[in-house]
């Protein structure tokens, strides 16, 4: 039985063939014709050598082009990479080098940077620039799938900054992403156990998801990806900047039901955009909006209960996880929810450790672990890999760095990134607790 990511797809294409899969702007695409995109733009790479476990970058803004990049290299069984575009000259390099680019798929805005490094990446050979003639190239390739013998243990690789060094490549199996990170196609159930039953699923109630982060993050694809997988559709935000006022206009128009963003940098100026907009006549009809989820970044009580003032019969959802260990549980916030520190509700593979890994008791302050569905490890950093995902006593655990303590009721509170806690006189102060009190000041906008 096999959880590949690229058969996976496809069977949701022979599902539901005329579905709305993505909205771009003006660019509406049904399953079947992103199929037919990503089919071509797979033949393409193929002809310039892009195979197996080849590395493909997607240096792109949120478009059509970057969900049928990801699918185009699964179908290939290569490897796509997330660029964050806003790297720099210096940036790229050493991330094209780690990574072993191959090819590139990117804007066409991109060509100069890309062009002052290229001569100092000896791997990559192939670019392509999505806003030139890349339309006309994928014209002339064929529609139909190209079937290498896929795996579950194919490999999925997400670039991540953390929150030192230079970024790392978290290396993971298509199967354990799944289920780990993509949801196992429980849409809103149990994750499914055969591919099968992903048929089923996707002839339910489907999510209209709008993906306002940028694909460049993992919160931003897992979300579009696991939408996907279960036969929903992802929408585009149509700005390249984050602009709060054309989110609500776009959940309004396109009548989108969840929405994704991270932390507070977006939650509060949409808070602040909601108050405005509750004073203008003919005021955005925003009832379809049933769940906005914040991945990345712990949302402030404070700004929790702004966005619920003016949009009461919403949910807020808190996804708690990080690039090594995919999604590991959810705060749900509802009108009425008390103003408190957000509490998580985690999954049976999470563990609170000690230093020397062995489970904390009830109130004693450790770093969160996860087993079960997890990476392989960091690529092409052995050691990076053996401190953060180590074994104990035959047990592989992710250990991401975040500190947490579990409360009495079972719940577990979020203390903030190891890395960043603050040693005052031998008293522990996490800066995520500090921002938050202050936050809750009417005379602050922020803090950090």
């Amino acid at each position: 039985m096999q959880f590949n990511l690229a058969d996976l797809w496809e069977l949701v294409v022979d599902t539901v063939p005329d579905h709305p899969a993505f909205v771009d702007g003006d660019r509406r695409f049904t399953f079947r014709e992103l199929d037919a995109r990503a089919n071509r733009l797979a033949h393409h790479l193929a002809q310039h050598g892009i195979g197996r476990d080849d590395h493909v970058a997607l240096y792109l803004h949120n478009s059509v082009e970057y969900l049928e990049g990801m699918l185009a290299a699964f179908k290939l069984r290569a490897v796509p990479v997330n660029v964050n575009y806003r790297y720099v000259e210096d940036e790229l390099r050493y991330l094209f080098n780690d990574a072993r680019i191959k090819a590139v798929v990117h804007h066409g805005e991109f060509q100069g940077r890309i062009d002052a490094i290229r001569r100092e990446i000896p791997t990559l050979h192939y670019t392509i620039a999505v806003d030139a003639d890349y339309e006309t190239l994928l014209g002339e390739e064929s529609t139909r799938p190209n079937c290498v013998g896929r795996s579950s243990d194919d490999i999925y690789l997400l670039y991540t900054g953390g929150t030192t060094g230079m970024p790392k490549g978290v290396m993971w199996r298509h199967e354990d992403l799944f289920f780990a990170a993509l949801g196992g196609g429980g849409n809103g159930r149990d994750p499914i156990t055969t591919p099968e039953e992903l048929a089923e699923r996707c002839l339910e109630a489907r999510v209209r998801c709008v993906a306002a982060c940028p694909f460049m993050h993992g919160s931003a694809h897992w979300m579009a990806l696991s939408t996907l997988l279960t036969g929903g559709c992802v929408i585009s935000a149509e700005t390249r900047h984050f602009d709060p006022f054309a989110l609500l206009e776009l959940i309004a128009r396109e009548h989108a039901n969840f929405v994704v963003f991270v932390g507070d940098a977006y939650a509060r100026p949409l808070a602040d955009a909601l108050a405005v907009d509750a004073t203008r006549a003919g005021r955005l009809d925003l009832e379809c909006l049933r769940v906005l989820i914040s991945g990345g970044a712990v949302l402030s009580p404070t700004v929790k209960q702004a966005l619920l003032r003016y949009l009461p019969e919403t949910v807020i959802v808190d996804g708690y996880g990080a690039s090594e260990t995919g999604g590991q549980g959810q705060a749900v916030t509802a009108t009425g929810s008390p103003e408190e520190p957000t509490a998580f509700k985690l999954d049976d593979t999470t563990a609170i450790l000690d230093e020397r890994l062995r489970p904390v008791g009830i109130g004693v302050v450790g770093r969160l672990a996860r087993c079960g569905h997890i990476p392989i490890g960091y690529f092409n950093d052995p050691t990076a890999t053996n401190a953060t995902f180590p074994e104990v006593d035959g047990v592989r655990w992710a250990v991401a760095g975040d500190h947490a303590v579990r409360d009495d009721d079972g719940t577990i509170r979020l203390l903030g990134r190891g890395a960043l806690c603050i040693n005052s006189g031998g008293e522990k102060i996490y800066p995520d607790e500090v921002e938050s009190v202050l936050k809750a000041h009417p005379a602050i906008f922020d803090s950090v």
